[in-house]
This record gives structure tokens, C-alpha cells and sequence, in this order.
């Protein structure tokens, strides 16, 4: 069976730099650089300007990972989207990626919708997709618009404040020669804490998908119960973590680099001090990107190799945990 392998890379952020000083210039949101530095480790996030859609940060991010894999858009043969900010109710974001990259030329589209572990469940499906033979390229993106779905006001401040926008793609494909890739992958749901971390509405379960009164309430913005999400994040991660290197008889120490989702600075803190990681293997982004949930973990890749930190033969780990709840991991020979 063929192995699986990353080929490229490629990120698109906003113009727009949101740095907590300008969140702590608005009355309403009641908060201070202090506070969230403290509580998060963000600095500054980005915000799409007005009008600008998550396809359009999905294809630069797209056409510059295909120029990195040394391939033509008339190479890929499939796209898969993991956002849990779409453009549209539906169709799903990648149908229109697929316009945007390919005109005429039909190509099939999966969207993804689990959040935070978004990009290890669409990596995953690639990988299966490629070792079967189904498919020779996979273009895989993770895309998010959180600034124009968020509360700036006292009651949303503890979601809004940890998040920006962003996208971030890359190329699977045939693992050249005897190289192996992607070694393996671990993908978990837990669905009897959803409304920990959800946004209620618009919702198709209800009479009405929205209404006045729902948006006086604020139903429409995200909830999250913050002691809970950090708490499961820890164990999770960890967890998930033991898992996939026992699948591949490695241990902590073998580890070179770790790309985790960007959630929390304290999150992937105490992540590493629970497995025994030294912190300096941690890729974080956070302090300038927010959490982008889907977008997060090829961010962070880009981000590794842009500055030396992913080399060739490198034991790479990606993990994340998020809405749903969702937790995954995927092991990788870089």
C-alpha cells in the first residue's frame, strides 16, 4: 500500500491586524491587553474586511500550497474544506473553491464540519483516499471567518476575544519513492458536551431558524464553558497523543515537532508539561493569529517551516481538540 505525504503548504491571513489594545479601546467588550494576554497568550488576531469571504482567504492559501508541491491545479483531483464558518448556509465552501480554482473542470468537494479537529479529520480522509488508490492529489484547506460572528460585548467577551481569521492549506499525495508520510491518525467525538462549546442558532431543529427574539438574546454567538473546554482539552490532547505513537511504537522522547491546535496558549502548556514535552518542540501561533480553529494546524505548519522548524525525516505530531466535543492526532514522518 502506498503511503500519504504533505507536498506543500500555504497560508492567507487578513490585511487586518486586531491587536487587544483596539479590543480594549471598545467600552463594551470591558476587557484589557493584560487580561487576555494572561488567560490566552494572543497578542493581536486578524479580521477580513468587510465583504471578504473564507473562499477568499481559501485560495491563495490553496494556489500557493499547490505551487509548493511543484504541481498545476489540473493535478488535483479532490478537495476537502474543514470550516465551521461557511459562506453560506450551504452549498458547502468547497463547491465554490472548486469554481474559483478549477472553472469547467469538475472536481469533487467534501466540507468538514468538526471545528477545531477540522484538519486533522480532513488529513485523515485524505490519507485513506490516497492509500486506497481513489485519488493521486488531495487538496486539503482549513479556512475560518469568526470576526463577523462574534459578541463585542461584555457577555461574549471570553469567546471573542480568542478568536481571528485565517486560512491555511496543503497537497497530499503519493509519498515519493519509499518515503513513508502520514504513519497514523487517531479521530474521537463526544457529544454529550456539544453545548459546552456551540452556537445555538440559526438552527434547522427549530420552527423558526431565526427570529428577533433569538438575536436580542444573543443566541446567535458562540457559548463556551471555559473551565470544561480547558480541563478536556488537557486530557484529551494527551491522551490521543499516547495513542498514536503506541499505534507506531514510538514514544514521547521521539518526537521532533509538535503543531497543535491554537486554541490557548496554557492549553498546549500544560499539554506538554502532562506528556513530558519539552515547550520548545511546540509550534504556537497563537499570540498573532487567535484561535482559527480549522485553519490553525496548516497555519502552524506553514509557520514551522517558514522559520526552520520542520525538517526532512522529522517525527512530526498534530493534535487538537475542540467543539463537539472532538480530539485528534496524526503522526508524520515529514
Amino acid at each position: 500500500m502506498r503511503q500519504a505525504k504533505i507536498l506543500g503548504v500555504g497560508m492567507q491571513l487578513p490585511e487586518r491586524i486586531v491587536t487587544n489594545l483596539e479590543l480594549e479601546s471598545m467600552p463594551e467588550l470591558d476587557t484589557t491587553d493584560e487580561w487576555i494576554q494572561q488567560r490566552t497568550g494572543i497578542e493581536a488576531r486578524h479580521y477580513t474586511a468587510p465583504g471578504e469571504s473564507g473562499v477568499d482567504l481559501a485560495l491563495p492559501a490553496a494556489q500557493e500550497a499547490i505551487e509548493k508541491a511543484g504541481l498545476t491545479p489540473d493535478d488535483i483531483d479532490f478537495i476537502i474544506y474543514a470550516t465551521l464558518s461557511p459562506d453560506y448556509f450551504f452549498p458547502g465552501n468547497g463547491c465554490f473553491l472548486q469554481d474559483r480554482l478549477f472553472g469547467d473542470r469538475p472536481v469533487g468537494a467534501l466540507d468538514v464540519r468538526t471545528q477545531c479537529s477540522g484538519f486533522i479529520y480532513s488529513l485523515t480522509t485524505a490519507d485513506c483516499m490516497i492509500k486506497s488508490g481513489l485519488y493521486d492529489h488531495i487538496l486539503i484547506v482549513g479556512a475560518e471567518i469568526h470576526s463577523t460572528g462574534l459578541d463585542f460585548t461584555r457577555r461574549g467577551r471570553d469567546v471573542t476575544v480568542i478568536f481571528g481569521d485565517g486560512a491555511g492549506a496543503v497537497v497530499a499525495g503519493p509519498a515519493p519513492g519509499d518515503q513513508s508520510g502520514i504513519l497514523t491518525s487517531a479521530l474521537y467525538s463526544e457529544g454529550k458536551y456539544a453545548r459546552e462549546l456551540w452556537t445555538e442558532y440559526p438552527a434547522s431543529c427549530a420552527t423558526s431558524r431565526l427570529s428577533h427574539d433569538i438575536l436580542d438574546q444573543g443566541l446567535h454567538y458562540p457559548k463556551m464553558n471555559g473551565r470544561m473546554v480547558f480541563k478536556h482539552a488537557i486530557t484529551r490532547m494527551s491522551e490521543v497523543t499516547h495513542e498514536v505513537l503506541n499505534k507506531t511504537g514510538h514514544t514521547v522522547d521521539d518526537i521532533d515537532v509538535v503543531l497543535p491546535h491554537q486554541a490557548n496558549l496554557r492549553i498546549n502548556q500544560m499539554v506538554a508539561a502532562q506528556l513530558g514535552i519539552p515547550e520548545k518542540k511546540f509550534v504556537n501561533t497563537i499570540s498573532w493569529t487567535g484561535n482559527t480553529t480549522a485553519a490553525t494546524i496548516p497555519i502552524c505548519m506553514y509557520d514551522a517551516l517558514k522559520n526552520g522548524r520542520l525538517k526532512e525525516n522529522d517525527l512530526v505530531l498534530l493534535v487538537a481538540f475542540g467543539s463537539g466535543f472532538t480530539w485528534a492526532a496524526s503522526l508524520i514522518r515529514w
